[in-house]
């Protein structure tokens, strides 16, 4: 989703994130996993959430390895269909400044001896051809990690059209970018594999983005989860590729990781007959 500049201040975000299951035949049973709550971070804080499913099932929550609060339920019943609705108010804060660059020696050292080193490595979903990296080290050349970020950024997003539809939740960095179109997930796939490429330690960002900068109080607004990066510059600073700026108050934090695989939204299995896909909505108000 694009985006237009406007003056920063603190927001007060309602969302609620809608996902319906139809099922050819009734499921025999379904074993669920949920990643929709908002992180409480310092640019943000979960003021309130919760997740409620339909058919009614008892539902517990754990953080998972990555930092992402997870819902987990089953449904032992037969049901013709499913629905979860995630509801959360969230209060997000304009970014601070940017940390001082370190070095590119201090930034290998520190990822060779912490837990950035996991996300410093290409996955399945984030590699990419090494001569596609070459090409952006020239690029970048003699940059800083702050300006790689955003010079990288800029190069896929020329590239990438951002373009709903074509392809899908299996699409690789390598595809996307020989397909030149996609959809948020795909540019900060692209992103994160040139980044790391490059030296700079990178994760996946899912959560959502209000669709209107200039967005009216209390009017409902239909929108949908969005992706972005976090690349290690001395810390962990946001980056939106999709949209070419930092992330901001319009942006809300569900999970990090080293792709889309770590933070999906919606996992599941369930015994009976193969259907269509879900249907997914996401509605924001802006309520402060």
């Amino acid at each position: 989703m694009t985006t237009q500049t406007m003056t920063q201040a603190t927001r007060r975000l309602r969302i609620r994130h809608l996902t319906r299951v139809a099922y050819a035949q009734a499921a025999v049973s379904s074993h669920n996993e949920v990643r929709m709550t908002p992180l409480t971070l310092p640019g943000q804080t979960t003021l309130d959430a919760r997740v409620t499913v339909s058919p009614t099932a008892t539902t517990w929550s754990y953080w998972d390895y990555w930092g992402t609060q997870v819902t987990g339920f089953d449904l032992m019943d037969p049901h013709a269909d499913l629905t979860i609705t995630a509801s959360s108010l969230v209060e997000t804060h304009p970014p601070g400044p940017l940390p001082e660059p370190p070095g590119w020696a201090a930034v290998a050292e520190r990822t060779a001896n912490s837990r950035l080193s996991e996300f410093a490595d290409a996955t399945t979903r984030t590699t990419v051809p090494a001569g596609l990296v070459e090409t952006a080290r020239d690029a970048v050349a003699g940059l800083d990690p702050h300006e790689t970020a955003v010079a990288v950024s800029a190069l896929v997003a020329d590239r990438v059209s951002y373009l709903p539809g074509t392809t899908g939740v299996t699409t690789s960095a390598a595809e996307a970018w020989e397909l030149g179109a996609g959809v948020c997930q795909d540019i900060a796939h692209v992103t994160i594999a040139l980044l790391r490429g490059l030296g700079l330690p990178t994760r996946y960002v899912s959560g959502y983005l209000h669709p209107e900068r200039e967005a009216e109080l209390h009017r409902p607004v239909a929108g949908q989860s969005h992706a972005w990066v976090e690349y290690w510059a001395g810390d962990w600073c946001g980056y939106d590729p999709t949209n070419r700026t930092r992330a901001d108050e319009s942006h809300v934090v569900v999970g990090r990781g080293r792709d889309y695989d770590d933070v999906t939204p919606h996992k599941g299995v369930y015994r009976g007959v193969a259907g269509g896909p879900p249907e997914v909505t996401v509605e924001f108000t802006r309520v402060a």
